[in-house]
């Protein structure tokens, strides 16, 4: 049962806890390179402070971006301002995102999001809220998957082995931390492999940000898994 209420309450957290850290930066910090591949930190902050904006577009019944090209220039034209502009931008998107989730409406409605997916309002919220976490790691400053709340953990891997699940490039696998257990890859009466590792390192594999080192896998090879 998803609580929107309470996902709402852990994007403010989870963006204050990123502004705190960003805070601490300098100008040529931005300017350097996150851990995503051919992004600055500049790129990673411009881009959640577009994501905010996107999803005020959204819950407003507008196209959630213009098009690609306009939200990667967007982020390109944001992503050489100096920290006090970033904090800001970051900041003030993040309000204007809450302001429009505070306005009335049926949470139970369907979405549309990037690309055309589409998706229950209500689950909004915990989009947005991977969004802040995960980029929080990737900026490299200090926040690691071991400290996303356990939560954050637990849902975001049943979330993405729900969207890994029927797969066809994906072995039936079991994915367990030793204490929960999610099933993905393509239908079968039984896994061909089991993944077993501690939960930072399943979201990471999981979610693209760890190569998956620290699993061991049962059954066969550790899967390979298609890009997000």
């Amino acid at each position: 049962m998803i609580d929107h209420a309470h996902d709402l309450a852990s994007v403010r957290d989870a963006t204050e806890r990123l502004l705190t850290a960003v805070g601490k930066l300098d100008d040529a910090s931005v300017t350097e390179s996150s851990r995503l591949p051919g992004w600055t930190r500049g790129h990673v902050l411009a881009h959640l402070a577009r994501n905010a904006d996107a999803l005020v577009n959204v819950f407003e019944g507008r196209t959630m971006y213009v098009s690609g090209e306009a939200r990667d220039a967007d982020i390109e034209r944001g992503a050489p301002r100096p920290l006090d502009a970033q904090l800001a931008d970051v900041r003030e998107s993040a309000a204007r995102l809450q302001d429009a989730w505070a306005v009335p409406g049926d949470w139970s409605r369907t979405v549309v999001l990037r690309n055309g997916i589409t998706d229950s309002a209500s689950r909004v919220p915990f989009r947005r809220w991977v969004e802040v976490e995960l980029h929080h790691v990737d900026l490299g400053i200090g926040y690691e998957l071991e400290d996303l709340p356990a939560e954050f953990t637990e849902r975001e891997t049943e979330f993405l082995a729900a969207r890994f699940a029927g797969h066809p490039d994906v072995p039936p696998t079991r994915l367990t931390d030793g204490t929960r257990a999610w099933s993905t890859g393509r239908g079968a009466s039984a896994p061909e492999v089991t993944v077993t590792g501690p939960p930072a390192d399943l979201l990471g594999w999981l979610a693209g940000r760890r190569e998956g080192t620290a699993l061991s896998a049962e059954g066969g090879p550790l899967p390979s898994l298609p890009p997000l």
